[in-house]
């Protein structure tokens, strides 16, 4: 299985993209900017969409991806996300105000966009990859991901704060990837509470639930690119710490790739 970061950022800036994942060529989770990287073959290849909520810096390429591709495909994109996220695109974003409802275009039996939608603990078989919804704690309805495929699986958290019921199932997975957001720094702390975001000590209190036999690498995803070296910076420092030693953390980067 390939993964392929096109965005990990909280924010956009020179050379900041907003959160997306495209694996093989089918399947993406998130659309945020980094889509916008993609040429418009690649763009039109991908059939599935998962969403793991509906706040802007995740959906932000989608409907451009749409209207940039949808007249060349043959069949339509498969949107996946929870039944209040899919509710809020349809209500604020494909509404015929802000965009086209491309859920009835051009027609509604043979739209360019179809809603799927899921639930925690939801498994969804597409591109021979099992794509499972994972619990998450944030300002809005929100999941994180787990995906397999005859290996180890990549784990998303998504945007999240505290969520026990998230590193239950983790510890249940097999898990060869662990990307974790952490938005802010520790000074923000208290931002990143009432946002439902993590910064680096909340993290690292996260990363005390996983089970102290698994060990895998830790990528940092949704850092805000003014803040991004001092995030790593805290995060090093906790890296000195008896519980945290078994982990190698990483800063995630647009235009890396993964294979499991």
């Amino acid at each position: 299985m390939k993964v392929r970061v096109l965005g990990c950022s909280g924010a956009i800036a020179k050379d900041c993209r907003t959160t997306s994942f495209l694996f093989g060529t089918k399947v993406l989770i998130d659309a945020g900017t980094g889509v916008g990287d993609l040429t418009l073959d690649e763009m039109q290849d991908i059939d599935h969409v998962f969403l793991t909520h509906s706040h802007l810096d995740h959906i932000a390429a989608l409907p451009l991806m749409l209207d940039a591709t949808g007249a060349r495909r043959d069949k339509p994109i498969y949107l996946y996300g929870l039944q209040s996220t899919l509710d809020a695109l349809k209500a604020h974003i494909f509404n015929d105000v802000i965009w086209p409802d491309f859920s009835q275009i051009p027609s509604i039996e043979s739209p360019f966009l179809k809603f799927s939608p899921v639930e925690v603990g939801q498994q969804t078989l597409v591109n021979g990859m099992l794509i499972e919804a994972l619990p998450a704690q944030h300002s809005v309805p929100a999941l994180g991901y787990a995906v397999c495929q005859n290996g180890p699986c990549w784990v998303f958290t998504g945007d999240t704060g505290a969520c026990p019921d998230l590193w239950l199932r983790v510890n249940q997975l097999n898990v060869g990837i662990l990307v974790i957001e952490t938005a802010f720094s520790k000074k923000e702390r208290a931002l990143a509470l009432l946002s439902g975001h993590l910064d680096p000590q909340s993290m690292a209190e996260q990363l005390d639930h996983i089970d102290f036999d698994k060990v895998f690498p830790i990528y940092i995803t949704h850092t805000k690119p003014a803040e991004t070296e001092l995030i790593m910076r805290e995060i090093e420092q906790l890296n000195g710490m008896e519980s945290h030693r078994r982990f190698e953390i990483h800063w995630l980067r647009a235009g890396q790739e993964f294979s499991l």
